[in-house]
């Protein structure tokens, strides 16, 4: 079956003209987009936006960046024929999504369709109008730089295909008083996640010392199979004991072939994104500069202009950070349960994972 690539996209928009100003899909929506640059083979493509009725200006607008990884993440969904909600499949990551999808529509292999949705309440179904979805027929092209809808028949499930379930989860018991417990579940859950997605990948994980005591399917997750039970003695730490020391309370690192270090991962649920920050930036102060670490934030969706405000900070900067947001982490989980996938290298996780600082 036919698939997708991050250089499809670019490619199909890279032959858009750049002398047009695009409209959104929805008609509401009466800003204007202009493609500035098209970097191939996958991005990041530049691109101007405006509201004209806000007194706005292609003029006066800066220029924006749509990220490979935004390119990867859409082209991954799509199949022939089957309709994409983007705004589901993104939840708030990217603040270009609408642009990238708007963009898409004009090109001649995309469509846009309101597929009906199965809606099920008290045990009998009915088939409402559903949201807005784009479709990909590349066997049946539109006239370029058009948007043209599609009327095909497709009805769609009110469940996403990508939902995450978690089983049963307990957090140890705390003294301390301040510390919610819904919270603090919260936080345990992708941990868990985090820990099923390194482990689908062949990593070997490190979990936060004072979470270890999570209990997950009755067992400590401190047990699990891959859980690294002692991070000083880990083969890249044993000549840096103080970065060791510095990372003990970091959240979750992958090690990979006991010479990688795919990604260390701070969960920042409510203790807000600035000790996240300090603890990865302690610890990469004190450890060897090392190639192809990702230094990430992992928050819920709607923070995402809060990791980049504080991710740009001067003192933050040389971390490169990543914002990994909850909807990604969950899709990401919820593919290694249902395709088990193998044989794919680390770089796999830049699809799921925003780039915070600009290059």
């Amino acid at each position: 079956m036919q698939k997708l690539t991050a250089g499809n996209l670019a490619s199909f928009i890279d032959q858009l003209d750049r002398n047009t100003s695009y409209n959104y899909i929805n008609p509401k929506n009466k800003g204007l987009i202009k493609i500035i640059s098209v970097s191939r083979p996958e991005g990041p493509i530049k691109i101007r936006r405006w509201q004209p009725e806000k007194g706005e200006t292609f003029a006066n607008a800066i220029d924006e960046s749509i990220s490979s990884e935004l390119l990867w993440r859409v082209a991954n969904a799509f199949l022939p024929g089957f309709p994409v909600n983007i705004d589901r499949l993104l939840g708030a990551s990217y603040n270009t999504r609408s642009v990238l999808e708007a963009l898409l529509a004009h090109s001649p292999q995309f469509y846009y369709c309101y597929p009906g949705r199965i809606e099920n309440l008290g045990g009998s179904s009915s088939i409402k109008t559903g949201h807005k979805h784009l479709l990909w027929l590349p066997d049946a092209p539109h006239a370029k730089g058009q948007i043209t809808r599609s009327n095909s028949e497709i009805i769609v499930s009110e469940a996403p295909k990508t939902d995450a379930f978690y089983e049963s989860l307990a957090a140890p018991s705390d003294p301390t008083p301040e510390i919610d417990i819904e919270i603090k579940r919260r936080h345990a859950q992708i941990q868990v996640a985090l820990y099923y997605i390194g482990k689908q990948l062949n990593f070997r994980t490190w979990i936060a010392q004072n979470d270890r005591g999570i209990i997950y399917n009755n067992k400590r997750i401190g047990d699990f199979e891959g859980v690294i039970p002692r991070l000083q003695d880990e083969r890249l730490l044993t000549a840096y004991q103080e970065a060791a020391q510095a990372a003990l309370l970091i959240d979750c690192i992958w090690f990979k072939n006991g010479s990688l270090m795919p990604a260390v991962i701070e969960v920042e649920h409510s203790t807000g994104v600035t000790s996240g920050l300090t603890r990865m930036k302690n610890f990469k102060d004190k450890f060897i500069p090392l190639q192809n670490v990702r230094y990430v934030i992992v928050a819920a969706d709607e923070d995402r202009d809060l990791v980049f405000r504080e991710g740009n900070k001067s003192q933050f900067r040389d971390l490169d950070t990543r914002f990994f947001p909850y909807s990604a982490v969950e899709e990401l989980y919820s593919l290694c349960q249902r395709r088990k996938i193998r044989g794919v290298t680390e770089d796999f996780l830049d699809c799921y994972m925003e780039r915070v600082v600009a290059a």
